[in-house]
C-alpha cells in the first residue's frame, strides 16, 4: 500500500511540474512584448510580469534580438585587463548600439577571471582553482569571426580556448542548452537559487538573444538557471549560455532613456536604472 501512494504521489507531482511549465510557456508565447527597432537588424524586446504569473513569481525581461549576418550588424568585444568599467560606458567608449555585460571578474583587484581575447590579444586567461580544475564558467565560450558570434563547448583539453582560431574569444558559463540538447546543470545555490541573469542565445535561423532577467526585488524575482534554460528555449534558442550576473546584470541600449540602461541593474539596491556594478568586459553590438 505504501508502495503505491508513494507512487501515486510521485506521477501526481511529475504532473504538477509538467502542468506549470506548459503554462509558464504558454505566458511567455502570449506575452505582448514591447517592441522597439534599435538599428537595422537589431530589435528591442520587454516585458514585465508583473501578475506573479511566470515561475509563480513577478519577472522583468529585456532582450535584443540580432540578425547574425556580420553585415549591417557586427559583434564585437570590450576589455579590460585590470580596470573595471561600467557597461554603459564600454558601449559608449566603443561607439556601440548595445553593450551586454560579460564575464566573471576579480571585484577586488580588477580583470577577468576567464580567458578573453580581443582582436587576437590575449587580454586575461583562466585563473583555476587549487586542483587546476576549471570552473563551470571556464567550459563553453562565445566567440566572434567575421563580426558573427557563435557559442562553443569545451572539449576537455587543457588549452582548449588557446587553439580556437577566433580573434575574439570570451569563456563564459555554464553551458544551458548546446545544439538542442540541455546541459547537465549542478546543484550549487548559483544554480538553484534566483539571481539577476545575463544570458545569451543561438535561434535556428541564426539570430541572436542577448538577455536580462532582473531579480533581488518585489518587481522580479530573478531566475534560477533551470528556469533560464527553459525561457531560452521558450524563445526559440536551441544553444544558451549563462553569463555573470547578480549585480552585474546590464543592457545598454545607445539612444535609449535613463543613460540607454535598459534593464533594472541591482547593485544600488533600488528599482531604477542607476544600479550598475563596473565589469571587466561586455559583448558589443556595433555597426559594420
Amino acid at each position: 500500500m505504501f508502495k503505491k501512494i508513494s507512487f501515486f504521489i510521485l506521477i501526481t507531482a511529475l504532473a504538477s511540474i509538467s502542468y506549470a511549465q506548459n503554462t509558464d510557456s504558454i505566458t511567455v508565447a502570449k506575452a505582448r512584448w514591447q517592441k522597439t527597432r534599435v538599428a537595422k537588424q537589431v530589435k528591442l524586446f520587454r516585458h514585465h510580469f508583473d501578475q506573479k504569473n511566470l515561475f509563480l513569481a513577478n519577472e522583468n525581461i529585456s532582450f535584443l534580438e540580432v540578425k547574425n549576418t556580420g553585415r549591417k550588424a557586427i559583434f564585437a568585444l570590450g576589455a579590460e585587463e585590470k580596470e573595471l568599467i561600467k557597461t554603459s560606458d564600454f558601449g559608449i567608449r566603443d561607439t556601440a548600439i548595445a553593450a551586454l555585460n560579460g564575464n566573471f571578474f576579480d571585484v577586488k583587484n580588477g580583470g577577468s577571471v576567464d580567458f578573453v581575447k580581443v582582436n587576437g590579444n590575449i587580454i586575461n586567461t583562466n585563473r583555476l582553482d587549487k586542483n587546476e580544475n576549471r570552473a563551470r564558467h571556464q567550459q563553453a565560450a562565445v566567440v566572434i569571426n567575421d563580426g558573427k558570434i557563435t557559442i562553443k563547448k569545451w572539449d576537455g583539453t587543457t588549452d582548449w580556448e588557446t587553439k580556437l582560431t577566433e580573434q575574439n574569444i570570451m569563456l563564459n558559463g555554464p553551458l544551458l542548452t548546446f545544439n538542442n540538447v540541455d546541459e547537465l546543470l549542478d546543484t550549487t545555490s548559483f544554480t538553484r537559487l534566483r539571481h539577476p541573469r545575463t544570458c545569451l542565445g543561438v535561434k535556428p535561423n541564426g539570430r541572436i538573444i542577448l538577455l536580462t532577467v532582473d531579480g533581488r526585488n518585489e518587481n522580479s524575482a530573478g531566475m534560477s538557471l533551470h528556469e533560464l534554460s527553459r525561457l531560452m528555449k521558450w524563445l526559440g534558442c536551441t544553444s544558451s549560455i549563462n553569463f555573470d550576473g547578480g549585480g552585474s546584470t546590464t543592457l545598454w541600449v545607445n539612444g535609449m532613456p535613463d543613460g540607454g540602461v535598459i534593464n533594472y541593474p541591482t547593485d544600488n539596491k533600488k528599482w531604477d536604472h542607476e544600479g550598475q556594478r563596473k565589469v571587466a568586459n561586455v559583448v558589443l553590438v556595433k555597426k559594420k
